[in-house]
This record gives C-alpha cells, structure tokens and sequence, in this order.
C-alpha cells in the first residue's frame, strides 16, 4: 500500500489488498476448519468414546479459540493505531502458521494429554487472530474510499467465506482418509507463505487519507495526520452512544451466531442422524458458498447505493439482516430430519436425493444471503463515528465483546445440552432470545447516529486548520 494511495474505484482497492485476500484467506481456512472439525477433533483426541460425551470438553477448546483472541485484541488495538499496521500483520501470520503447523504433530488417542497440546496452539492461534480484524479495519479506513465500503466488506468476506467453507471441505476430507496431520501441516505452511506474499507486495498508507475532511490536505507528501487518541477524546468519541450500541450488540449476536453453528455441527454429525463431515463440507460449498455469493456481491452494492445520500440508513438494514439471517438458520433444528447409518451419511450422491436435504439447503442459502449485510454494514457505521487514530481500538474492543459472546455459545450450549439430555429443540429456542437486545438496540441508535457521525465531522474540521498550520 504505497503511502497517499489515491484508490477512487473497486479495482483499485483490490489491486492494493490481494496479497492480504491471500494471506487471510488461508488464515480463514484455518479457522473454518476448527469449527467445522468440533466432532472429528474429539474422536482423535478421545477414538473410544462417541463425541458428544466430550460436548463440554471441545465447547470449552471452541471458548478458548474465540477468548484468546479477543483479550490480545486490546493489546493489538492501541499497537495498530500507533505503529506500523503492515509489521503487525506480518507478525500475526507468523504466529499463526506456527501454531497450525504444530498441530500435526499432535498424539491420536492420548486423551487428556492430546486435549491440553490442542488447547495450547489453539490458544497460540486464537491470540495472534486478535489483532487480524482491527489492522483491517484500519487499512481499509485509509485505502478504500467511503462510496465502497460495503462492496469492499463485501469482497473480503466473501474471501473469507468462500476460504472458510473450502477449509471445511479440504479438512473433513483429509480427517476422514486420516491424512488429518497433512490438513495442519500444509495450512500452516501455507499462512506462512501468505504472510512473505504480504511483505513483499504491501505498504503503510497514510492514516485518514480517504477522510472526507483530511482527503486534500493529505495528498500533500509533507503532511502527516499523527493525532494520537487521549482519554477526553475517547470518551467524546469511542464512547459515543452509536458505538454502545455496536459494542453491546455484537455480545448478543455472536452469543447466537456461534451456538447455532456449533449446535447445527453436532446435531447433524452425531446418532441417529450421522452425516459425515465431509458431506457436511460439500453442502456448505453447494448453498453457503452461493448464498453468501448472492448477499457479499449483489446486496453489498445495494447498500452502497442505499446508504450513498444519508448513511443512517445502514442500520434498518443491519436489523433486517440480524432477524432474517439468524432466524432461518434457527429453522434447521425444526426439520424433519432423517436418521441415516454412518455409511450413508457418506454418501452423498444419496444424501442429495433427501428433500429435507434441499430444504436444509435453501434456508441455508438465504440465512447466508440475508446475514451477510449485517457485516457489510456494520463496520462501514464504525468508521464513520470514529477518527482515523481510534480505527484499530474501536473494532479491537468490538471484536473483545463479540469473541466474549462467540466463546460464551459453544460452552452455553455445552452446559445446556448437558442439563437437557441433548435437547437440541429447547437449547436452541433458548439462544434465539438473544437476538431481542440487538435488534432494539439498533432501532434506538437510528436518532443517535447523525449526532455521532456531526460530532467526528467538527473535530476533523479542526483538524485540518491543525494540520494546514503545519504547511512549509
């Protein structure tokens, strides 16, 4: 990212980020991975034992994968907005790739002591994705202009996902031919690899260049905007009442979003319903992939052109996408599901001939579409109440909350289905009231919005006569 980058269309913005499509692309089949492997993962760590027995016990490793991160995330968030955004990321693949790599040297079957070795480089791997999220917010605040957030949010998660569900596929293949080490081995080396791609082909671009306010004033080479935050100005920004409401509803969002995935995973996989995770793998390819297609290119640019004259209009958009998308994904435990020995769950060919497979597959493929647009509008509404030095803290402490609620789920569920006797119809109603406080949270920061966003409008105002004060 060469330093003032002009970027004033969607080729230019990606022309700049695709070495990090890259690396974060094999970071996300990573991840992907791990979640999807929740059942497969127990069966190596404990071969004698069916994996819902130790439902508490990869609940707790799930938690582990999503806290690391969010506590070193607020580390990362006051680094990113300091230093070099570029360094941090180069570190952040290096740890990562380390971490994965290491997994395949993991014992089958050494029950306990295999638990703890996943525990600990799954911890290494969850701590050093803390940082992931808020340096690409920052980056993106200062390379892609205001007119393409949404289709940029769009692009990058649709890498995201469509890497996700390809490590899903690749790693329920590898696990179930027992080539699972290569699946850590190859990932691992593969982050690593996409890491040098990003430091060979990737600059530090000035902080707030696409600012409205600070856009001119920074194409001057002798101009550097090096605000730094302090507490009054935090409190008058990142503690605005807009950013409450963004905070505060991630915990409720995710608390859901993460407790219906790890449910659908284990309801699915296990008796009497027994569908193979690599089948699993090829369903998600066939609609997820497709419907998040449909939301991440089409729906993104609808809300770009939507949110163009006023951008308050993100956020009825955000509450269309929580109810939409989490509801219908809540759906698929309520299907007619049917039971099926471990060989024809297996055998997809004939799992695609089940209707509720095809009804599966459409509810998954709108939840896909309609959710997508909680993403893509929700971190443009972020950046546009807060100022370029805040961009990394913001989404640090966003992401803190968000990984606190994601962490929350899978271990909520564990305890629960516990307590039911694996009652996967009761747990689920019970999580789905967790959309309630987001929704009314967003309809209320409607009014408060506009405030928020004319409040960081005066401060760069003053800025800039700072800033033009400076000029030689």
């Amino acid at each position: 990212m060469a330093r003032g980058i002009n970027t004033n269309s969607e080729k230019s913005f990606n022309r700049v980020f695709w070495p990090l499509y890259i690396l974060n692309g094999f970071q996300s089949v990573a991840y992907g991975a791990m979640i999807v492997l929740v059942v497969p993962l127990a069966l190596i760590i404990w071969p004698n034992d069916p994996a819902d027995i130790h439902a508490l016990e990869m609940g707790i490793l799930y938690t582990t994968l999503s806290w690391s991160g969010s506590f070193a995330g607020l580390i990362f968030g006051k680094l990113i907005d300091k230093y070099s955004r570029k360094k941090i990321i180069i570190i952040i693949s290096l740890f990562r790739g380390v971490a994965m790599f290491f997994l395949g040297f993991a014992i089958y079957g050494g029950e306990d002591k295999t638990w703890w070795y996943f525990f600990t480089f799954i911890a290494l791997f969850g701590f050093f994705a803390g940082g992931s999220w808020p340096a690409i917010n920052s980056l993106s605040n200062d390379v892609v202009p205001r007119a393409y957030r949404s289709r940029f949010f769009g692009v990058y998660q649709i890498v995201l996902n469509t890497t996700n569900i390809i490590g899903w596929l690749i790693a329920t293949f590898l696990v179930q031919i027992g080539l699972w080490r290569f699946f850590f081995w190859g990932i691992g080396i593969s982050i690593l690899l996409g890491g040098l791609i990003f430091a060979l082909n990737n600059e530090e671009p000035k902080r707030g260049a696409q600012q409205e306010e600070l856009f001119d004033l920074l194409q001057d080479d002798s101009i550097e905007y090096d605000f730094q935050i302090d507490k009054e100005m935090m409190r008058k920004t990142m503690l605005s009442r807009t950013n409450i409401v963004a905070l505060v509803e991630g915990i409720f969002t995710c608390i859901l979003m993460s407790s219906l995935n790890f449910l659908i995973l284990n309801y699915v996989q296990n008796p009497p319903y027994n569908l193979a995770p690599f089948s699993i793998g090829v369903f998600m390819v066939f609609f997820g992939l497709t419907g998040g297609l449909v939301g991440q290119i089409f729906l993104s640019r609808v809300s770009d052109k939507i949110a163009l004259k006023d951008p308050v209009r993100r956020l009825p958009i955000i509450v269309i996408a929580k109810i939409g998308g989490l509801i219908t994904f809540a759906l698929f435990f309520f299907l007619p599901w049917v039971p099926l020995s471990p060989e024809l769950g297996k055998n997809i060919a004939y799992i695609m001939t089940i209707p509720t497979m095809w009804l599966m597959g459409a509810l998954f493929f709108t939840s896909r579409s309609i959710f997508s647009l909680y993403i893509v509008n929700q971190s443009p509404v972020i950046q546009q109440i807060n100022l370029p030095e805040a961009q990394g803290q913001i989404v640090s402490w966003n992401q803190f909350l968000e990984q606190f609620g994601r962490g929350i789920g899978p271990l909520l569920c564990g305890i629960m289905l516990a307590f039911t006797s694996t009652n996967y119809q009761i747990t689920v109603l019970i999580v789905c009231l967790c959309i309630l406080p987001g929704v009314i949270l967003w309809i209320l920061a409607m009014k408060w919005f506009p405030m928020d966003r004319e409040n960081i409008k005066i401060i760069l105002a003053d800025r800039v006569e700072i800033l033009n004060s400076r000029k030689k």
